[in-house]
């Protein structure tokens, strides 16, 4: 833990020409007076920190130094300016901050920026904030209070580490238990899933999607698992959340939209369905209106759903959803005519 805190000191120093003892501990996240023992440690480790004394004071690297690798063997460090795999991997997912903190891999990322940036030639050194200030991804929907799960890092180091893990899940009202070898990660809309291999008797090895937030318990074994090199993370999650997506699709809805309705029908449902319906539409009629057959998941699913897009859409079948519209039409007529 001191060795890494050390390490991030020196290519803090590195990046920035000058810090004071109290921007070193909240970057490090410690105290002021931490940060002067370390600075003697890595003093007395051959690094070359000046300390600066008075108000506007504070610690320097002496002479330009540069970091290597050898200037750590006193630290218990590894390559300095070299990216360890996993700093490389977590780099890569330096985009998502939310994720990283919420996988256990924030200090990882930071530490492999840092060494970016450390690397860098001085004129470059502010592409990551300019990056930062110009991207940010919020993946989670709004009005919704995601909820990390509590097993999210002990499946993320497992899917990591290529690690075989046994987990037990919550099924309708029964638990599960299931011998997983974890693939990938996916974070959809807040909510966080594992794509992975059962390895069970008698599933033939088929990949399968879990919610991790449905996990009970996760026990990460020794036993590690070879991957399969022709599985595509992104390619099976599409296909999995089409066809779960198809899945719900279990009766039809005859509609007549109006043009405006044509443009809300995408907002109102589910926007594959809008996309089956629109692209098997008829002839506009004399008033612009076309009839479209809606998959739908159910009468009750129809009917919230479609009334969102009030008079700019007409049910013509199902009879049974047809009525609950008539019923609806005449009620709202009532509560306005009074």
């Amino acid at each position: 833990m001191r060795a890494a805190r050390l390490i991030k000191m020196v290519l803090l120093l590195q990046y920035r020409p000058s810090m004071t003892a109290a921007e070193l501990a909240r970057e490090l996240e410690v105290s002021e007076r931490t940060v002067a023992r370390d600075a003697q440690a890595l003093s007395e480790a051959g690094v070359p920190v000046y300390a600066d004394r008075g108000r506007a004071g504070g610690y320097r690297l002496v002479g330009g130094y540069r970091a290597l690798p050898r200037s750590l063997t006193g630290l218990g460090g590894g390559p300095l300016t070299g990216l360890a795999r996993n700093e490389a991997e977590a780099l890569f997912l330096s985009g998502v901050p939310a994720a990283l903190r919420e996988m256990g891999l924030e200090d990882t990322a930071s530490a492999a920026r840092l060494k970016v940036s450390a690397a860098l030639l001085p004129s470059l050194r502010d592409a990551p904030l300019a990056a930062a200030q110009r991207f940010h991804l919020d993946a989670p929907n709004w009005f919704t209070e995601p909820r990390t799960p509590d097993l999210l890092p002990a499946v993320a180091g497992a899917v990591w580490d290529d690690r075989r893990i046994t987990a037990r899940y919550r099924r309708a009202r029964q638990t599960v238990e299931r011998d997983l070898e974890p693939y990938g990660l996916v974070l959809k809309a807040g909510v966080w899933y594992v794509c992975a291999r059962v390895v069970d008797a008698g599933t033939g090895g088929d990949f399968r999607t879990y919610r991790i937030d449905r996990f009970t318990a996760v026990d990460v074994r020794e036993d590690a698992f070879t991957r399969d090199a022709a599985f595509d993370l992104p390619g099976f999650w599409s296909a999995q959340a089409e066809r779960f997506a198809r899945s719900l699709w279990r009766a039809e809805a005859v509609v007549r939209l109006s043009p405006q309705g044509v443009r809300m029908l995408e907002h109102a449902v589910d926007p594959l369905a809008a996309r089956r319906a629109l692209a098997g539409a008829g002839e506009p009629d004399g008033a612009g209106r076309v009839t479209v057959t809606l998959p739908v998941e159910s009468e009750e699913v129809a009917h919230a759903q479609l009334t969102a897009l009030g008079p700019e859409a007409e049910v013509l079948a199902p009879a049974g959803l047809r009525e609950r519209f008539v019923r609806d039409a005449r009620r709202m007529a009532g509560l306005y005519e009074a």
